[in-house]
């Protein structure tokens, strides 16, 4: 069991030749913390077993494929890198989201701020993302495909509440803003995180294809196929303890330690090994790219049944 919590303070990073200028700050969170120590996203998992179905279960996630940064320093495109953050308080307006999928949503008021942050931009046509945390209260507000209508009110596909004292889960078959019905934002990764030296949490990657489960922590599914060799929602990968990260620039080492000691929630359907983390001006593109030297075939999937104590809860068993 890991014992440290993980703070929230900021920042990520994509790949390819981004301009370095952005005004993507970071948003300032330390002292937040990301769930108790005792919840599965802050827990070690390097002395778990290997999926039995590990093989197969990459294989089609892809061997060959790149471990992808998708976020960053700059714009991509024209938009902004990675998942923003957006810090709200009491005097942040709280408003009503029509949702599509209202029946898996949490249908309360959202703090939304009269300029908010939103992945890929307010006007993208990909998931935007809008999370919204309160620090003062510990909530975490994330929604997903959120848009702003002509009469000034707010719709998005999907929306969940999290408290981040608490180890509740979603309700079983509930989505959230993420298919995998997990959080977003305890899977990010954050540039402030790398002054310490290490990363102490989880982190969130897509893949192309998925099966129609989920296994624990996760709660929903996002597919029609029964492929029992298709990833599951919620599987989490790790980074073999064979590989060596010795020959990558130093903010790369910390990623790949993190990875080798929490590994990364499968959250969503998207592009291959795509890893999530937080727009920020002091990432370095060109260094984050170096993780595209990391595939697949050094990943492996662990069995983390064994940590559960309750299927509602992201409460772990002390290893």
């Amino acid at each position: 069991m890991s014992p440290t919590r993980h703070n929230l303070v900021a920042a990520f990073l994509l790949v390819a030749n981004v301009s370095a200028a952005t005004n993507a700050k970071a948003a300032d969170y330390s002292g937040v913390n990301m769930f108790p120590e005792s919840n599965v996203w802050n827990t070690s998992i390097t002395k778990l077993p290997v999926h039995p179905n590990s093989k197969k279960y990459i294989e089609s996630i892809g061997n060959t494929k790149s471990l992808h940064p998708d976020f960053g320093a700059g714009k991509w495109e024209g938009k902004p890198l990675g998942i923003p953050i957006n810090i709200v308080g009491p005097s942040t307006k709280r408003v009503q989201v029509e949702f599509e999928y209202a029946d898996e949503s949490d249908r309360v008021a959202y703090p939304i701020p009269e300029n908010p942050k939103v992945e890929g931009g307010i006007e993208s046509h990909g998931d935007r993302h809008l999370i919204a945390l309160d620090p003062a209260n510990a909530k975490l507000y994330e929604l997903y495909q959120v848009s702003k209508t002509s009469n000034g009110s707010w719709s998005a596909g999907s929306g969940a509440v999290f408290n981040l004292r608490s180890n509740v889960l979603r309700p079983e078959g509930w989505t959230s803003a993420d298919a995998a019905g997990l959080p977003i934002l305890p899977g990010l990764v954050k540039h402030s995180e790398l002054a310490s030296g290490s990363i102490e949490h989880a982190l969130r990657f897509t893949a192309p294809r998925t099966q129609k489960a989920f296994v624990w922590p996760a709660t929903h599914f996002a597919s029609s196929d029964s492929n029992p060799n298709l990833p599951p929602m919620g599987i989490r990968l790790r980074l073999t303890s064979n590989f060596d990260e010795s020959s990558f620039p130093t903010d790369c080492q910390i990623i790949l330690r993190c990875l080798k000691k929490y590994g990364m929630f499968l959250a969503d359907n998207g592009s291959s090994l795509f890893l999530s983390g937080e727009p920020d001006e002091r990432w370095n593109n060109e260094t984050l790219h170096q993780l595209s030297r990391v595939t697949g075939a050094d990943f492996e999937v662990v069995d983390e049944s064994g940590l559960m104590l309750k299927r509602n809860s992201a409460e772990c068993k002390q290893q």
